[in-house]
């Protein structure tokens, strides 16, 4: 446990510590993951003497349990990039037998150094056993991290080798819990990822400053600060012009490698072009890389010097739709101070009026290469706008990096209308189907369409026909695009024209009864015909009611109409069939027979079409009650449970309120049934 490994060590550490207490803070470069050694995948690293300090606690998955402390205590951290993914091996040797090492490897893409104290899922592995020797990560080693434990416990010191992913960087934490200075060796090898860069050193670009006194050189890939001599002697100017007298890096302050030098002359060049050679320096050698490949002596690199101009904006970039905002770039960077954050260095002009509401800079060092302006509304009028830099309220136009003030001068872009995809649509009506021709007018230079009718399979052309049923309900919608803007839209249309003849009539009536005749007809109808038959006809939409002649006998009428569009051409018909009674007596027969014969085979209240809250029961001689009906149309046909019953009487009781006068009415009888 790291408990008991933490009072060994404590005893050890009281043995064998100089007078530099282990809990000093880590300041030697490469003690901390931000200033780490840049990796040579074939370099023995050897530190012989590892500075005593402590910064931060780690995380360490599946050994934080609360009884040990892991820290990056007395370290050294290494810092490399996969270019070709495969196994990483490498192997940490003590120069002193009673050191122990441990060491934790991340994966860092992405991400600051710094992530490896706050950021949990970046460990790819490590090994935290107390046991002394070398330890790292072998072909032989186990697939887990071994967690803190007691010296005599003998855990083993070697992690499987991790896959690295090409692309990726990675950083190597080497942590000596031992607390001695005592060092190491560390090797990689064995695996199988290239973690050694195969590109040779050589130079990118070139820029001289504006006043030819200074220039700035990029490298391809970090060169090693200790390679580099601090007289400039590393570098000659052709013609002789200046003598190089002095040069500075962007990362030699607090790091082992840079990739951007600075060149200083002993005097403004005049204008003209030159070559920077690479030349052996009082050190005895050109630049070097990690793995100590070296720029070759001579190397030109050539550039122009020209006695700085006021410059213009290379141009503006890429507006969208309904742009509410440009950029604009410079071929020099500009002086972040000279510009007025009120926008008044610039006026935009075009088809429709655009105000500047402000400016924007990502300013690096007080300077950039970009600005940014921001409208106070959108610019929807499609053509051509012109940009004009200009003196802004401060009465002075915006200085480049060389003081220079920039002329007076215009830029242009280009804006696209911002489109509409309202449509119309033209129906040719018919009986059962009509044709529909939706239209788009293509305003705003709009040159594609998509329409879709209830989701079925798009059309693409401007104008799209339809049929579509004279009874639907189609939602139809339209996208729109002239290639920068975009606009959709929907309509729900709604065919009723389909001529549909309907009514509704009672199936029975009283002879004293008029027949009410409901019209439920649908449709675009503007003729109505109506035939009583055989009694008479009617046009009206409505027709009043009818009185059928009172005769004494049971009569039947048939009822049809005609409904018709008389512009289409359309009608549809129907015909229905009313029942006049020869008289609405409600009365119960006194005799029925269930025969089958279709003469008096039911039971039933006769002609009760105008009794509300009617209840019909009939008993058997034993009194049980053998039927029940509160409807008058549903009538006993002699059965109980499905099973004929026996000849003989039958007593009923009827109870029921006439519809006309409101008189309740309560009858009682006997009927025989007879088989």
């Amino acid at each position: 446990m790291r408990g008991i490994r933490t009072v060994l060590l404590a005893i050890i550490a009281g043995l064998t510590t100089t007078t530099q207490g282990f809990s000093q803070a880590c300041t030697t470069l490469g003690q901390n993951p931000e200033t780490a050694f840049p990796v040579c995948g074939t370099t023995v690293f050897k530190q012989s003497t590892v500075p005593l300090c402590v910064s931060n606690s780690l995380f360490v998955p599946g050994c934080d349990d609360g009884t040990a402390n892991y820290e990056n205590r007395n370290p050294f951290w290494y810092k490399f990039h996969c270019y070709v993914s495969g196994t990483l091996g490498f192997t940490i040797t003590p120069n002193s037998p009673t050191s122990d090492y441990d060491w934790q490897l991340y994966d860092i893409t992405g991400l600051p150094a710094s992530a490896v104290y706050t950021n949990r899922n970046i460990v790819v592995t490590g090994n935290w056993s107390a046991t002394y020797g070398p330890t790292g990560a072998s072909a032989s080693g186990v697939d887990f991290i071994q967690c803190a434990s007691s010296p005599d416990q003998g855990l083993s010191t070697f992690a499987k080798m991790p896959n690295l992913i090409a692309g990726h960087d990675y950083i190597l934490l080497v942590s000596h819990w031992t607390n001695t200075q005592a060092g190491y060796d560390l090797s990689f090898g064995g695996g199988t990822a290239v973690i050694t860069d195969p590109n040779l050193p050589a130079p990118k670009s070139i820029k001289p400053d504006c006043d030819g006194l200074e220039m700035l050189v990029t490298l391809n890939k970090p060169i090693r600060c200790n390679s580099l001599a601090a007289d400039g002697s590393d570098f000659v100017l052709q013609p002789a012009n200046a003598t190089v007298v002095g040069v500075s890096t962007n990362g030699c302050s607090n790091g082992f490698d840079f990739t951007e030098i600075t060149i200083r002359l002993s005097n403004p060049i005049p204008a003209g072009d030159y070559e920077l050679l690479v030349n052996t320096g009082t050190d005895g050698n050109t630049l070097l890389d990690a793995c100590g490949n070296s720029i070759p002596p001579g190397t030109p690199i050539p550039f122009t010097f020209v006695v700085a101009q006021p410059i213009f904006a290379d141009s503006i970039g890429t507006v969208g739709c309904a742009p509410t905002s440009v950029d604009i770039y410079f071929p020099k960077k500009i002086n972040c101070a000279s510009i007025n954050a009120d926008g008044s260095n610039f006026i935009v002009t075009g088809p429709s009026a655009v105000s500047v509401a402000s400016v924007q800079t990502v300013c690096t060092g007080g300077e950039t290469e970009v600005i940014t302006l921001r409208f106070t509304e959108p610019i929807t009028v499609g053509g051509t706008y012109n940009v004009t830099m200009q003196a802004g309220v401060d009465g002075s136009t915006i200085v480049d990096e060389c003081g220079l003030n920039l002329p007076i001068h215009t830029r242009s872009f280009t804006a696209a209308d911002t489109v509409n995809a309202d449509f119309t649509y033209i129906a040719q009506l018919d009986c059962r189907l009509n044709t529909v021709l939706f239209s788009h007018d293509g305003a705003h230079n709009v040159n594609n369409w998509n329409w879709t009718l209830n989701n079925g399979a798009p059309v693409t052309t401007r104008e799209h026909t339809a049929v579509l049923s004279s009874t639907s309900t189609t939602t139809v919608r339209l996208q729109v695009s002239n290639g920068v803007c975009t606009d959709e839209a929907s309509v729900n249309i709604i065919m009723d024209n389909e001529i549909i003849a309907d009514f509704e009539i009672p199936a029975i009536i009283c002879p004293e009864d008029k027949l009410e005749i409901v019209n439920n007809s649908r449709g675009l109808i503007d003729s109505w015909r109506w035939t009583f038959e055989p009694t008479g006809s009617s046009i009206l939409k409505d027709p009043a009611p009818l009185q059928f002649p009172i005769n004494n006998r049971e009569s039947y009428y048939n009822i049809k109409l005609v409904a018709t569009n008389n512009t289409l051409g359309c009608s549809d018909s129907i015909r229905k069939r009313v029942t006049v009674l020869d008289n609405c007596y409600i009365a119960v027969p006194t005799a029925f027979t269930p025969n089958g014969d279709g003469l008096n085979d039911y039971l039933f209240p006769n002609n009760a079409m105008k009794a509300d809250n009617l209840e019909f029961r009939v008993y058997n001689r034993w009194g049980q009650l053998v039927f029940l009906s509160r409807d008058w149309t549903k009538k006993w046909d002699g059965r109980v449970n499905g099973q004929l019953q026996s000849t003989g009487v039958y007593v009923w009781f009827l109870s029921y309120t006439h519809r006309d006068t409101g008189q309740k009415v309560f009858q009682k009888g006997t009927t025989t049934l007879i088989l």
